[in-house]
C-alpha cells in the first residue's frame, strides 16, 4: 500500500520563527517517517509584496538550510522550490477558470488586506488561494498540514477540486486539511492575542531560528505575562503566561500539569528564564547546522535541483491529466 502523500510551504519573505518551528516544522519532521512529503518553499506566492531581489534569494536559500537544519531527510522528502516547478503555475490559470468570484471575495486575509487599505493591493493577493489550491492539488495530495489562518484556503481548494472532478470525471484527490493539536499557534511575546509571525512588525514579538542565546533571553525576560503571578494554562485569562507555558512544553516535551507543579510557588521571572533556556538549547543546533550549510552552496544548490525535478516529475502526469480533460491539444 502505497503512503498517502503531504504537501506543505512556508514563504521566504522572513526570518523563519519559534512559531513556524513548533508550528510546522516539529510536525513535518514526525510526518516523514509515515508520509511521502513535498516541503516546497513558495517563493511564487513571496511576490505578491514587494522584496528586495537580493534578500528574496538570501532567504530562500537560508529557508531551504534551515528545514534540512531541523531535521527534514532531502533524500526520504522532496524539498524544492516552487518557481523551479512551471506546473504550478499552469496549473493555477487553469483552477483560476474554474474559481467562482464569489468564492475569492470571501477569502478573509484578502479582506483584512482590503480593509487595512494595502498600497500594494494586486491581482497576486486576490488569486493567491488558486495558486495555494494548484500546489496541493498538483501532487494529489491527500493532507495539508495548516495552520487555522490557512484552513479557509484549503477548504477553497476542497471546493474547487470538487467542482472540477464533477465536471470532467475524477481529476483530483480531495485533500483534507491537518491541523496539530498541540502547539499549532504560538503567540507573540509581546501581544499573546496574536500568533508569533515572521511579518510582525514588533521583532521583540517573535524569536526567530537565527537569534543569538542573548537576544532570545532577552525577548523572553520581556515577554508579556499578568498580575495573577501563577504559572497556570488558562489562556483566556492567562493569555500570556500559556504561550510560554506551550512553548515551554514544546521545547522539554512536559505536560501543562508538570510545568505547573514545577514552577509552583516561583516568579514569572524564573519561570521566563526557564523557557529562555529551554528555547536556547533546542534552537542551538539548528542554527549552528544552517550556519554550515549555507556556507557550502554547492551541496544546497544539488538539493534543490534534485527536488524540483522529482516534484516535476509527480506533478507532471496530473497537469498532463487536466489539460486532457479541459480540451487542449496534446503535446505530442
Amino acid at each position: 500500500m502505497s503512503k498517502k502523500r503531504i504537501f506543505s510551504g512556508i514563504k521566504p519573505t522572513g526570518e523563519l520563527t519559534l512559531g513556524s518551528y513548533i508550528g510546522a516544522i516539529k510536525n513535518w519532521i514526525d510526518l516523514q517517517q509515515e508520509y511521502q512529503c513535498l516541503y516546497c518553499i513558495v517563493d511564487m506566492h513571496a511576490i505578491t509584496i514587494r522584496n528586495d531581489p537580493a534578500v528574496l534569494r538570501r532567504r530562500s536559500l537560508e529557508q531551504l538550510a534551515q528545514y534540512i537544519a531541523c531535521g527534514l531527510d532531502p533524500e526520504q522528502n522532496i524539498i524544492y522550490f516552487q518557481s523551479h516547478v512551471p506546473q504550478h503555475a499552469e496549473l493555477s490559470w487553469i483552477l483560476g477558470c474554474y474559481s467562482m468570484l464569489g468564492e475569492l471575495n470571501r477569502m478573509t486575509q484578502f479582506k483584512d488586506k482590503v480593509k487595512k487599505g494595502s498600497e500594494n493591493l494586486n491581482a497576486g493577493i486576490y488569486t493567491y488561494p488558486v495558486l495555494m489550491a494548484a500546489d496541493i492539488l498538483l501532487f494529489q495530495s491527500d493532507l495539508v498540514p495548516v495552520g487555522e489562518d490557512q484552513k479557509q484556503h484549503v477548504e477553497l481548494c476542497r471546493d474547487i477540486a470538487i467542482r472540477f472532478n464533477s465536471i470532467y470525471g475524477e481529476t483530483f484527490t480531495i485533500p483534507e486539511p491537518f491541523i496539530p493539536k498541540v502547539g499549532a499557534r504560538i503567540k507573540s511575546l509581546t501581544d499573546p492575542l496574536n500568533k508569533m509571525s515572521k511579518s510582525d512588525d514588533d521583532p521583540q514579538g517573535s524569536v526567530f531560528l537565527m537569534d543569538s542565546p542573548d537576544s532570545i533571553m532577552k525577548k523572553f525576560k520581556r515577554a508579556v505575562t499578568d498580575m495573577e503571578n501563577r504559572v497556570a494554562f488558562d489562556p483566556e485569562k492567562q493569555p500570556g503566561i500559556s504561550n510560554l507555558m506551550t512553548i515551554y512544553s514544546s521545547a522539554t516535551g512536559k505536560s501543562f500539569d508538570e510545568i505547573s507543579a514545577e514552577f509552583d510557588g516561583k516568579g514569572y521571572g524564573t519561570f521566563k528564564v526557564a523557557v529562555a533556556e529551554s528555547v536556547i538549547e533546542l534552537l542551538r543546533p539548528i542554527r549552528e547546522k544552517t550556519e554550515k550549510l549555507l556556507e557550502d552552496k554547492s551541496y544546497l544548490a544539488e538539493i534543490y535541483r534534485n527536488g524540483a525535478r522529482r516534484a516535476s516529475e509527480l506533478a507532471e502526469p496530473t497537469l498532463k491529466l487536466v489539460t486532457e480533460r479541459i480540451g487542449f491539444v496534446p503535446k505530442g
